[in-house]
């Protein structure tokens, strides 16, 4: 029932509806699948985390892991409460399987954000991990400033940092993943940690429209100054063979299925160039099991996904562990770490993960 009023809501109204709902308890409840994974010296319980941009303010965390994710990503959170850009800002393409949004790091602020996830923390369990996506705001004079303050204020209520310097909807952000400006934010990123006195896994998410030169330029500073992982990846400018016309045009950053090959291949090239000396979370496109395991094969080593939960409903996260458990008994494997990268070509990874879904899940798993 609740599913059919979504879809007949504009796509913001129906994402702020879905929010309130698990806010207020009104979500279907999952046993959480242990599939666990380490990195940056945090133990992820599976590896399908919820993306930044679904809960924003952090106000539905219990909600998100009730659905199964073994990790969520609240943001991104500016230091400063900010309203976005214009609506309307978001834009179904159904026949795609793909949305378009230009929110525009919408906020209530760190200070707002660090009271509800402090509330949440007296009353949860502290196995849950919970990453913080921070970001400038809009009009501000220092942008690294801004993520001072902001990994400043809420470092101490979060599992690990992401520094969102690949959104398209905030004018010159993406600058920022040139090499001289994420210097700059990494440092003061890392300042601000030692002003807190606190040791946390810092993430980059990165943009997908990167050249291959400028991704590995910033892969490389990355590693040189001790980054646990990079995100991969943010939403796409590109607009290629889509099939919805109506909204093509639409300024913002697409996400979804179109987005899936191109985030994959541009992960699987960092994953070559970074040689193990980093880590990456797999983001953009996954819509099921078979998606998820092509990006492990390429290097991820765990996943993030929002707009499928959209698209596919409520139980996407529970479903798409429940395949991978199984997939790691039919391949004969302890743990998806023993495949993590252990293909360089999108092509054969995807044909690979079609084959073993095929051979060890039934068809509900397709």
């Amino acid at each position: 029932m609740l599913a059919n009023v979504l879809k007949a809501l504009p796509g913001e109204a129906s994402h702020k509806v879905t929010v309130a709902a698990l806010s207020k308890g009104i979500y279907p409840r999952y046993s959480p699948i242990q599939l666990p994974t380490e990195i940056g010296a945090l133990r992820f319980p599976n590896p399908i985390g919820l993306a930044a941009g679904f809960d924003k303010n952090g106000e539905a965390i219990s909600g998100c892991f009730a659905l199964g994710f073994g990790s969520v990503e609240i943001g991104t959170v500016t230091p400063l409460p900010q309203p976005g850009n214009p609506k309307p800002r978001v834009f179904r393409l159904p026949e795609d399987g793909a949305f378009i949004n230009r929110y525009g790091f919408n906020s209530d602020g760190m200070e707002a954000v660090a009271v509800r996830l402090s509330k949440w923390r007296k009353c949860n369990k502290t196995d849950q991990l919970i990453g913080m996506n921070i970001g400038a705001n809009n009009i501000t004079e220092n942008k690294v400033e801004d993520y001072f303050s902001a990994c400043l204020g809420l470092a101490g209520l979060a599992d690990y940092l992401t520094i969102n310097i690949s959104s398209p909807n905030t004018i010159g952000l993406r600058d920022l993943q040139k090499t001289s400006f994420l210097k700059q934010i990494i440092k003061s990123v890392k300042l601000a940690l030692v002003e807190a006195n606190l040791v946390k896994p810092i993430f980059i998410k990165l943009d997908p429209d990167l050249n291959k030169l400028d991704l590995f330029s910033a892969i490389e500073v990355m590693i040189n100054e001790g980054i646990a992982g990079a995100i991969i990846s943010n939403t796409t400018l590109s607009r290629n063979n889509l099939n919805n016309r109506k909204n093509i045009k639409q300024a913002g950053g697409l996400s979804g299925v179109p987005l899936f090959r191109l985030s994959s291949e541009k992960l699987s090239e960092a994953y070559i160039f970074a040689e193990g000396h980093i880590s990456f979370i797999g983001v953009g496109g996954i819509s099921s099991v078979k998606d998820a395991y092509t990006k492990i094969l390429l290097g991820a080593d765990i996943l993030q996904l929002y707009s499928s939960l959209a698209l596919k409903g409520p139980h996407i996260a529970n479903h798409i562990n429940i395949g991978l458990a199984k997939l790691c008994v039919g391949e004969g494997i302890n743990n998806l770490k023993e495949v993590c990268g252990s293909f360089n070509s999108f092509s054969k990874a995807q044909r690979h993960s079609e084959h073993a879904v095929k051979a060890h899940l039934n068809k509900l798993y397709y």
